[in-house]
């Protein structure tokens, strides 16, 4: 049997076991042990062994269930309400007004969670009923902010880029602050875009609301304070190089539970919950890591990666024929896995290829987040879809068609990162090789 033959049967016994239901995790283990016996002078437990250990003991995952931790502890403060308060009369005299504090909101969000699903949720649970009762057209409403909840994928701290920085063995600050500019200009795209709608559809757009004087909106600002000094003390500690992406985790915690205690959310009841939610979310993704772990190096015993990297090269493919080609095979993928799972299952396929095409790593990651956002609003496994329609009752499909111009946006963002991968790659040189 050829690798190539070899590599089709185990992706379609993949498939044929993720479709039966069976846990993601459990899927990826099984693949491997049948990948590593069919090496018969390999044994199957020692490296089931050796590479989930691996995989479970790396220091960079011990800021995954912190950052989640941190998220959960928010998810039950009043954060949506003062944000929605202080970013409202800032945004009245934009073209789309309310609309934009979705994307504004998310984008704040994202800066303290780094769950897309998270953010979709916490923000809509303000938003969608005050641009309910306002008036605001109900596809846009719920297609801007399903969009905008995939910011928490990008805009650091990214749970996303912990897991695709501890499969590639990359630096998570690093990809941290990479993060920071393509999530400004994919938050400018939305806002673009809801301005637009807003100028050619008046008519769908509700009376305006009376003037805000510019010090009762200075004054509403004030109930942004505290997730701003937030922001600060998570990200600002990694730019400044006073904290690890692990310790800034820790941070991000600490200061989490103090603005709930302030904000008179924090109970016992709600601590155990988010310990719990934070608990059972990280769980979940360690043991998918430690299964893909499994299926990796089952993957180097039987030569996939490379034959397929051969194979592929084969053709000849300049630099944007590749990147055509992933694109195009992660949203395929997109509609029937999770973020976190596109990353573990084809990092060890993929970053070969992208190796020897001479791309940088660290653009890499965020062109594969960008490209996962896009998985977020895909029908049917799309998890920000799922979010809205249990505050909705809309099916996903439907939810789906509202989110498709942003979906386009996103394939607009893909297009320029890939254009000028400065992009992502400025900041972080600036900020680390100046030092």
């Amino acid at each position: 049997m050829s690798v190539l033959e070899l590599s089709l049967l185990l992706m379609l016994l993949l498939f044929a076991i993720l479709g039966s239901g069976v846990w993601i995790a459990v899927a990826l283990a099984v693949c491997g042990f049948a990948a590593v016996l069919t090496k018969v002078a390999t044994p199957a437990g020692q490296v089931l062994a050796t590479s989930m250990w691996t995989a479970s003991s790396s220091w960079d995952l011990t800021a995954l269930p912190m950052f989640i931790w941190m998220g959960e502890i928010l998810y039950r403060t009043r954060l949506s309400d003062d944000m929605f308060a202080g970013l409202a009369p800032w945004v009245q005299k934009l073209p789309g007004r309310l609309l934009h504090v979705n994307v504004i909101g998310c984008a704040i969000f994202a800066a303290v969670s780094g769950s897309s699903a998270a953010t979709s949720a916490t923000v809509g649970r303000i938003a969608l009923p005050e641009l309910q009762r306002r008036g605001y057209d109900e596809k846009m409403s719920i297609g801007t902010l399903a969009g905008s909840g995939t910011l928490g994928l990008l805009i650091p701290p990214s749970i996303i880029l912990i897991v695709y920085a501890t499969a590639t063995d990359q630096s998570i600050a690093r990809l941290f602050i990479a993060g920071v500019v393509p999530g400004i200009m994919l938050a400018a795209l939305f806002m673009g875009y809801i301005a637009i709608w807003a100028l050619l559809n008046k008519e769908r757009m509700p009376p305006p609301d009376p003037h805000v004087p510019l010090l009762a909106r200075i004054y509403a600002s004030r109930r942004l304070i505290p997730v701003t000094l937030l922001i600060l003390g998570v990200i600002g500690s990694i730019y400044g190089g006073l904290a690890s992406a692990t310790e800034a985790a820790v941070v991000g915690v600490a200061l989490a539970l103090v603005l709930s205690w302030w904000s008179g959310t924090l109970t016992m009841a709600g601590f155990r919950e988010s310990l719990l939610a934070a608990t059972r979310t990280s769980c979940m993704i360690a043991f998918i890591l430690a299964g893909a772990a499994f299926l990796t190096a089952a993957m180097g015993f039987t030569g996939i990666p490379v034959a397929l990297a051969e194979w592929i090269s084969s053709y000849n493919l300049p630099g944007w024929g590749l990147l055509i080609v992933l694109t195009i095979f992660y949203i395929v993928l997109g509609c029937f896995l999770d973020g976190i799972s596109m990353v573990v299952l084809t990092t060890s396929i993929i970053i070969p290829l992208v190796t020897k095409s001479g791309f940088d790593l660290i653009w890499f990651g965020i062109y594969v987040v960008l490209v996962v956002e896009m998985a977020q609003i895909t029908p049917p496994v799309g998890f920000n879809l799922y979010v809205l329609q249990g505050m909705t009752g809309r099916n996903i499909f439907t939810i789906g068609a509202y989110t498709l111009p942003l979906f386009l946006l996103m394939c607009v963002a893909v297009m320029l990162v890939a254009m000028f991968p400065g992009i992502a790659l400025w900041l972080p040189s600036t900020m680390f090789d100046a030092r």
